[in-house]
């Protein structure tokens, strides 16, 4: 396994174990797949990937996503009427998303975020500190149009 993603891989165990998750193998293979993935996974992707389908069934995964999401180890994107995505979220790093409202695929926005600066002048007048944002655009991607 590549170092940095074992160095993320046990930066996430040590996270969820300090914030009450317990220490499972499924939830291992869960956060290797994601951190290895690199990008958003639907619920359907993630069962069928080689270090989860033989490993535990659709409902484990699903509670797993659940605890992750809530302990903010992983990040949930989409919205409502379609399937959700999954993505790895590591201290300092973010990614943000253009989602389309007709086939709900998510793509990672390809440009500077343009919220890193207002982030700052929120931090420096507010007096708040690790002040963070979830960025995601809506549309209609050009397959849609």
């Amino acid at each position: 396994m590549d170092k940095e993603i074992q160095d993320r891989l046990d930066w996430a165990i040590q996270t969820c174990s300090e914030r009450g998750l317990r220490r499972t193998k499924a939830m291992r293979e869960l956060l290797k797949v994601l951190i290895t993935f690199q990008k958003p996974q639907t619920l359907a992707d993630l069962c069928e990937s080689d270090g989860l389908c033989n490993q535990c069934d659709r409902a484990t995964v699903f509670r797993l996503l659940g605890r992750l999401v809530g302990k903010g180890v992983i990040r949930k994107l989409g919205f409502q009427e379609r399937a959700a995505y999954y993505i790895f979220s590591y201290p300092g790093e973010h990614n943000d998303y253009l989602v389309c409202t007709d086939c709900g695929k998510i793509e990672t926005l390809s440009i500077k975020c343009p919220v890193e600066t207002l982030e700052k002048e929120v931090m420096a007048s507010s007096g708040f500190s690790g002040i963070y944002h979830e960025l995601e655009f809506f549309g209609q991607c050009p397959a849609c149009l």
